[in-house]
């Protein structure tokens, strides 16, 4: 017969080796290239079991192992749901203490950041007022979990992200804001932005928390990612209309966001770039207050160091200002904004890059013929033709290389820049439309400028453009044409040499008198 000593040693035995199977697991799926072997292995099945044991450590080791393989991929998460994972620890959380919630709600984290399904799989589980609740906890870990699993919920869709809102979470995760925990204060301003983001009403129910107010002296802390936080949270309350707009400018974000455009951290650069396009993309007034001492060269200046994603804020914040007035985009030439432009039109790789700026120098060009001039002398017109031209460019950056084209093209009046247009590369009828116009306005009340459009080539250029009879373009062309002497139209169109030859040949020679 067994001792009951003997019998403890096997459970003992069977314990500490559940403990172990459950601490090998979670040690392997911590590193990435182990995750697709255990996941292909199966380990997925035998730790759903070790969720339910009566040992709390090997509850929480286990929880810890899924955690990390669901955050590997939306495989593995699916994984997860499939098995119905994510429901047992839905359950769970309501009965487990503080040392077993983090690790479920890590793995319900995990899972509900990859897609919107995914996410609504774990709202659909009941999960959400179980993660609100441990916001309560007093264990900041728990909370800082909470935070971020509640984050990654809203982030996906405006629905979800109003289930959070529903559950109560907002007054909760502000309150963990003001927390010392540099992890917990980072979770929840992200999760704070992620609602935020979605539209006016998620954002004003965001403000009306007093989050502004605990959220943005927050740029003056020393750690960089929760510098990228704040940022995120600001810009996504200020993008939704003038008022919301107004109330971040109201929380004294300017300008330090603006010193922040030359922080060493390049995320914060980028989001803090975020927040001065949000606020002045809505009206002349913000986008004044923006630019008001060294705001529009400090934006410059961030455009011209930074490149690919990180400038494109910035390059986008820069046509929003140019966009309201003469005077706002008189600012940017007088920085020297459009070579900085010009810059990421020409070598960025992204097309989607180009397109903005492209678009911003449209409408740094578009309000009267001086600020066409300044874009046209920096040599932005060829550019933006090459680049409309070229076949690689996407579609949307050929209707903003073109777009821009005719709004520049339309105020310039310098006859120079339009004549060295109309003589390079062939171009689209409607912008050669655009082009001929001007030309007309010009060489209609201007003798010299009749005198240098002949000598540079220009009216021979003219006549060789393929025009249809009776449209607006053929009128124009027709309009300059009689500006001038019949003989030199004729003289310049194409085949007129042929003629003089065939009446050479046609004449009789003169008889000569004996």
């Amino acid at each position: 017969m067994a001792t009951t000593r003997s019998i403890l040693n096997v459970l003992d035995t069977y314990q500490r080796s559940r403990l172990s199977f459950a601490e090998d697991v979670a040690e392997l799926a911590s590193k990435w290239q182990n995750v697709e072997a255990l996941h292909t292995a199966g380990f997925m099945q035998f730790l759903k079991p070790l969720l339910l044991d009566s040992v709390p450590q090997v509850q929480q080791t286990a929880a810890l192992a899924l955690g990390y393989l669901a955050n590997y991929n939306e495989d593995l998460s699916s994984a997860v749901v499939a098995q119905k994972i994510h429901l047992q620890l839905a359950q769970s959380l309501k009965e487990l203490d503080r040392y077993s919630k983090r690790p479920a709600a890590h793995v319900l984290n995990a899972v509900a950041k990859h897609t919107p399904a995914l996410a609504q799989a774990v709202v659909d589980s009941g999960a959400v007022d179980e993660l609100v609740l441990c916001l309560e906890e007093f264990d900041t870990a728990v909370k800082e979990t909470g935070a971020s699993a509640l984050g990654h919920i809203a982030r996906h869709t405006s629905k979800l992200a109003e289930t959070v809102v529903n559950a109560g979470a907002v007054p909760l995760l502000v309150v963990c804001v003001q927390e010392s925990e540099l992890p917990l204060r980072r979770a929840s301003v992200l999760a704070l932005a992620n609602i935020a983001k979605h539209s006016p009403k998620l954002a004003q129910v965001v403000v009306d928390t007093n989050t502004l107010s605990l959220v943005a002296p927050l740029i003056n802390h020393p750690d960089a990612r929760l510098k990228r936080q704040v940022y995120c949270c600001l810009s996504s309350v200020a993008k939704h209309s003038e008022d919301l707009a107004k109330k971040v400018v109201a929380a004294n974000v300017f300008p330090k966001s603006l010193l922040s455009l030359k922080d060493t951290d390049s995320q914060v650069r980028r989001n803090a770039s975020l927040v001065v396009r949000e606020v002045c993309k809505h009206t002349a007034e913000l986008a004044s207050l923006v630019v008001c001492g060294s705001g529009a060269a400090a934006i410059v200046e961030n455009v011209t160091e930074t490149i690919g994603n990180e400038r494109l804020p910035g390059i986008m914040a820069l046509g929003y200002i140019a966009a309201f007035d003469e005077i706002l985009a008189e600012k940017i030439i007088g920085v020297n904004g459009i070579p900085s432009l010009l810059d990421a039109l020409s070598n960025e790789e992204e097309d989607h890059i180009k397109s903005a700026s492209a678009w911003s120098l449209g409408q740094i060009g578009r309000h009267c013929a001086h600020h066409a001039l300044a874009v046209a002398k920096a040599g932005v017109l060829p550019k933006l033709l090459s680049t409309f031209l070229f076949p690689g460019s996407s579609e949307d950056l050929r209707t903003k290389c073109q777009r821009a084209l005719r709004a520049i093209i339309s105020s310039l009046t310098h006859l120079p820049a339009l004549d060295s247009l109309l003589q390079g590369p062939r171009i689209p009828d409607d912008i050669t439309s655009v082009l001929v116009a001007q030309l007309a306005k010009i060489l209609l009340n201007d003798p010299d400028a009749r005198t240098l459009f002949v000598t540079s080539g220009g009216l021979e250029k003219l006549q060789k453009l393929h025009v249809e009879v009776g449209s607006e373009l053929k009128q124009m062309v027709d309009s300059i044409n009689a500006c001038y002497p019949e003989e030199i139209v004729h003289y310049y169109s194409p085949g007129y040499s042929g003629v003089l030859l065939q009446k050479i040949t046609e004449s009789k020679p003169a008889v000569v008198a004996a």
